[in-house]
C-alpha cells in the first residue's frame, strides 16, 4: 500500500470521519480510512444522542438497518443540590413522528454500523492502524500519513484530521496547539442493563419511545459540569463531565463523582436492580467558538471534535462532527472535480461553507458562554442551585411556620447572594450571553 496513492486520507472513523470518508467515497474519490481501534467504535463502548437530520443529509435511508435504541419523545432538564432537584421536563407526542429527530444510540454498535457504509460506499478503511506522523514534502505540503505498520508512509492527495480532540498529528505538525486544560471536558460513563419493560415503566415510555434527563448542580462539586441519563433498549446511559481544569485544579476524581451522582436520590431509584457491564471515559470539547484551530492548510483539513466543532452550550456534539465532516468531503470533492491542487486557497473552501452552515453560525452566538460558565462555576453549579432548592422547599413546605416569614427568609437568601456572589451581575451576563 506504501506504493499506492489515494485522493484523500481520514484519520480517524468516529462520527466525523465516517461522515467525510463516506460523502468522498459516494462522489468517487479514492479514500483510505485509518482507525486504531480494532474495529470502528471499539473505543466508544458508551451510549450517545444521534441527531436525524445531520446523517439523514448523508444517508437519507439510515432508518432501513441502522442500530438505533429509542426515539426521544422527552427531554428533563434538572438543577440539583445533593438531596433534591428542580426540573423542567418536555415531553410531546409530536415526536411519534414517521421520521423521529433523535435517538439514543450505542456508540461501538453505531460506529460499526456508520463504518460498512463507508465501505460499500468504495472506500478502503484499515483498523488497528495508528497514524503516527504527517508527511510533508520540501514545499510544506502535506503528501500522506507514516503508519505505525513498520514505519509504512501512504500517500494522499489531502489529509482529513478526524483525530478526536486529543488528536497527536495535528499538533506534532503544529497546525494546532494542544488544546488548553480549561477547553475539554473529562466524562465518564457507565452503561446500566435493565430489562426493556423495566425501563419502560420507570420512565413512561412504550414501545421504543425515550427520555433524556440532563442535569447540573451540586453533583459536580463546583465544577463546570453537566450530569446525564439516556434510555436505551435494554440499557441505561448514565454519565457526568466535568472541565480537565477543575479536576486539577480541585484533584476531584471523575469516579467519585459518577458514583455520588448515581446515589443521587432522584437518581438511585431509576437505576434500581440494574447490571453494570461497561464502562468508559472520553474528552470532549468545550472551549467553544474561540477555542476553534485553523481547520485548512497545504494539504489537510480538520473536522469534528479536533476542530473543538462541540456546542457545549446545547450539549451537540454528533451533529456538529457529521456536518464537519459532510461538508469537508464536499469541498475536497469539488475541488478534485475542478481539477485543482489541495492547496491552503483551494481548501479554504470548506472553511467558508463551515462558517455558512449552523455549526459556526452557532458557535460564534453563544461564544461568550463557555467562559462566563467556566469562571463563575462555584456560582451556576453550587450555590444558585442550594438556593432554589431551599426556595422551592419553603414554598412546598407547610409546618405552621407563617408565609410571610419564609418569605422573607427567602428574599433575605437571594439578597445575600446578590450581595456576595453577584447573583444580579451572573444573571445579567448570563441573559447577554445566551441573547
Amino acid at each position: 500500500m506504501s506504493k499506492e496513492k489515494f485522493d484523500a486520507i481520514v484519520v480517524g472513523a468516529g462520527m466525523s470521519g465516517n461522515a467525510a470518508a463516506y460523502t468522498m467515497a459516494s462522489r468517487g474519490l479514492k479514500v483510505l480510512q485509518l482507525e486504531r481501534g480494532e474495529y470502528p467504535g471499539s473505543k466508544n463502548v458508551q451510549g450517545a444522542i444521534l441527531y436525524a437530520n445531520m446523517l439523514e443529509t448523508i444517508i437519507p435511508d439510515f432508518r432501513d438497518d441502522a442500530p438505533l435504541e429509542r426515539h426521544l419523545i422527552e427531554q428533563r432538564f434538572w438543577l440539583m443540590d445533593d438531596t433534591s432537584h428542580t426540573g423542567v421536563h418536555y415531553r410531546s407526542d409530536d415526536f411519534n413522528e414517521p421520521t423521529p429527530n433523535r435517538y439514543t444510540i450505542i456508540r461501538a454498535q453505531f460506529d460499526k454500523w456508520f463504518s460498512r457504509k463507508v465501505r460499500e460506499a468504495g472506500a478502503t478503511v484499515l483498523c488497528e492502524t495508528t497514524a503516527t506522523e504527517l508527511v510533508l514534502d520540501g514545499g510544506g505540503k502535506v503528501i500522506g500519513v507514516r503508519t505505525d505498520r513498520a514505519g509504512e508512509t501512504i500517500h494522499a492527495e489531502v489529509v482529513v484530521l478526524a483525530e478526536g480532540v486529543n488528536g497527536l498529528l495535528g499538533t506534532r505538525a503544529g497546525f494546532r496547539k494542544v488544546p488548553k486544560p480549561e477547553a475539554v471536558a473529562l466524562a465518564v460513563k457507565e452503561m446500566h442493563f435493565l430489562p426493556e419493560e423495566v425501563i419502560g415503566e420507570r420512565f413512561g415510555l412504550t414501545g421504543d419511545q425515550g427520555c433524556v434527563i440532563e442535569a447540573a448542580g451540586t453533583i459536580s462539586r463546583g465544577m463546570a459540569g453537566l450530569g446525564f441519563l439516556y434510555t436505551n433498549k435494554e440499557s441505561v446511559s448514565l454519565g457526568i463531565g466535568c472541565l480537565v481544569s477543575d479536576f486539577a485544579a480541585t484533584v476531584e476524581s471523575p469516579y467519585t463523582l459518577l458514583d455520588a451522582f448515581k446515589d443521587h436520590p432522584s437518581i438511585r431509584p431509576l437505576l434500581a436492580g440494574s447490571e453494570v457491564k461497561e464502562y468508559a471515559a472520553h474528552l470532549i470539547p468545550e472551549g467553544g467558538y474561540k477555542a476553534i484551530p485553523q481547520l485548512f492548510g497545504n494539504g489537510w483539513v480538520v473536522v469534528g471534535d479536533a476542530g473543538q466543532l462541540n456546542n457545549a452550550v446545547h450539549r451537540e456534539g454528533s451533529n456538529l462532527a457529521m456536518t464537519s465532516g459532510r461538508i469537508a468531503g464536499e469541498a475536497i470533492s469539488m475541488i478534485k472535480s475542478q481539477g485543482c491542487p489541495m492547496a491552503p486557497e483551494n481548501l479554504s473552501l470548506y472553511k467558508a461553507m463551515l462558517d455558512k452552515s449552523f455549526v459556526v453560525k452557532d458557535l460564534k452566538k453563544y461564544k461568550d458562554m463557555p467562559a462566563l460558565l467556566h469562571t463563575n462555576s462555584r456560582n451556576f453549579f453550587m450555590t444558585y442551585p442550594q438556593l432554589l432548592s431551599k426556595a422551592a422547599q419553603n414554598f412546598v413546605r407547610v409546618d405552621g411556620t407563617p408565609k410571610i416569614e419564609k418569605e422573607k427568609a427567602t428574599t433575605a437568601a437571594f439578597v445575600k447572594a446578590r450581595s456576595r456572589w453577584g447573583l444580579f451581575s451572573d444573571a445579567v451576563r448570563l441573559a447577554l450571553a445566551w441573547r
